[in-house]
């Protein structure tokens, strides 16, 4: 019986993604919920599991294609016969050994992706520290896992024989899914270390003579850098070297001697270059950015605002609304209520273009543009033209928070409206913002910097901050674009105005 395997459900407005990449050939044996492919599509990636265990006959979609919802991806021949004929064909040495190998009558347990954090949904398979056939110790390591966040160790839970890894590295897992199959029990170690001619003693300690091996980041990091593993100090299990360690080392003062062994010979000069491949997320955004700018017809509009007046009124009552509301007062609620207020006034910068016509949007979602260490997110506060200062400071803070923690879902990022972004907390002094598409505007704030500026005949020290926005010209004209900037000037600069809606 064959079973389709279909594009699922992509998301809100997303109706077609790109085949990434392909986990599986035809023919291979496949688990029900096993991951068969990836799928990319502008916001995020997307996983094919298995509808049901058989083999994979047909690939329909190769790796690159894109395709839209529902879209037949590879068809699945069911039957516990047929997924079992693959592994025999490709592993004619496990079942050689099936006649005398004590592992035979062994019990099977499953090796699982452990707990991986509060809303942390999958993980990738970094390294396999046992291959299959190796005998291996209850908690001893057997692979090592990279979320978002942290690198997770997973022990073997029994003694026993590691038969088979269905996860293989780089492969992206599940919380809760199958990373391979073990036969428990000694005497199938031993059956098989005797069986290939090995040592029952080879895999009891690592070449570093230590029980644990360093984590594969950090020896990459080490060997890049010419530090020796007795150079840094490990905060893993057991003493294990992680990556965070060798940076630590790094930013350390170091003796002159340690930098200096980088010999002017080709391998040295090899060694200056490092080729990483593009995460998926960086990928998305390059994307995206240069079907902005081959999309839109976009322009950039300057204009600077004085910030003596929001820093003042922040300043007198920044203790007081921290006490009442549990939230720094910041600047970001101030440039958020400004924007809501000047595109009440001029609505085609909230507007978007759909095939021929334009939809005006009666309400703001802001999207506020955050750095993260993967790349630039933008979570979106729905409503905000109808937030009070302190709903938009504590929207702000928790979408931040979950940008950098990696935990922002998909619907957090989408509906946006307009954008603001900061450059300004990196020291950008003026920029061109690109536009976040489908919306027609984007307001890049800077860094507040003091200069003198000219006040009824007098120079003065003022903070001052350039403003940019950035807009579709296919929907916004120039006036419009000046109009806005200039109220957003105005309710900055005398920010009574936001309060008697001015």
């Amino acid at each position: 019986m064959m079973t389709e395997v279909r594009v699922p459900t992509l998301g809100e407005s997303v109706t077609e993604a790109t085949v990434a990449t392909w986990f599986k050939k035809p023919g291979d044996a496949v688990a029900q919920d096993e991951m068969l492919c990836e799928l990319e599509t502008d916001k995020v990636t997307v996983e094919v599991p298995s509808p049901v265990a058989g083999t994979l006959s047909e690939i329909v979609a190769a790796e690159g294609e894109t395709v839209g919802v529902d879209a037949l991806l590879a068809q699945i021949s069911e039957g516990g016969q047929a997924a079992a004929s693959t592994p025999a064909k490709e592993a004619p040495k496990a079942e050689a050994k099936s006649d005398d190998a004590p592992a035979k009558g062994g019990e099977a347990v499953d090796v699982m992706v452990p707990t991986l954090g509060e809303s942390v949904s999958e993980a990738t398979v970094s390294t396999w520290f046992k291959k299959a056939g190796d005998s291996v110790k209850a908690d001893e390591m057997l692979c090592e896992l990279e979320t978002d966040k942290v690198s997770v160790e997973v022990p073997a839970p029994a003694d026993g024989v590691l038969t088979e890894i269905l996860a293989k590295d780089g492969d992206t897992v599940q919380a809760g899914g199958k990373l391979a199959v073990m036969s428990r029990g000694g005497d199938g170690a031993v059956a098989h270390a005797v069986e290939t001619g090995a040592p029952e003693t080879t895999t009891a300690a690592a070449p570093s003579g230590k029980d644990t091996e360093d984590a594969p980041s950090a020896k990459k990091l080490m060997a890049e850098n010419n530090l020796s593993a007795d150079q840094v100090t490990g905060s893993g299990k057991d003493g294990r070297i992680m990556k965070e360690d060798v940076l630590k080392t790094l930013a350390t003062p170091a003796p002159a001697a340690v930098s200096a062994p980088r010999a002017a010979t080709p391998a040295a000069q090899a060694d200056r270059e490092e080729r990483v491949k593009m995460t998926r997320l960086r990928q998305t955004i390059a994307r995206r950015l240069k079907e902005s700018q081959n999309t839109a017809a976009m322009l950039t509009t300057y204009n600077e605002v004085d910030m003596t007046e929001v820093m003042a009124l922040r300043n007198e009552y920044k203790d007081l609304f921290l006490k009442k509301h549990g939230v720094k007062l910041g600047f970001m609620s101030f440039f958020t209520k400004a924007c809501c207020h000047a595109l009440n006034e001029v609505p085609e910068v909230n507007a978007e273009i759909d095939g021929t016509d334009v939809v005006y949007k009666n309400y703001v979602n802001m999207g506020i543009a955050a750095g993260t260490p993967t790349g630039l997110v933008v979570p979106v506060i729905n409503d905000a033209d109808a937030m009070s200062f302190a709903d938009i400071e504590k929207a702000i803070a928790e979408k931040g928070a979950k940008a950098r923690d990696g935990k922002l879902s998909m619907e957090e990022m989408q509906g946006g409206t307009f954008t603001i972004s900061n450059g300004g907390v990196y020291g950008s002094l003026m920029s061109s913002p690109i536009l976040n598409p489908p919306q027609s505007g984007i307001l890049g704030m800077h860094k507040i910097q003091d200069r003198p500026m000219a006040i009824n005949g007098e120079v003065v020290i003022r903070p001052m901050m350039y403003l940019a926005l950035s807009y579709d010209h296919r929907i916004v004209d120039g006036k419009g674009a000046v109009t806005f900037l200039v109220r957003v000037k105005e309710a900055l600069e005398d920010p009574r105005r936001l309060l008697m809606d001015l």
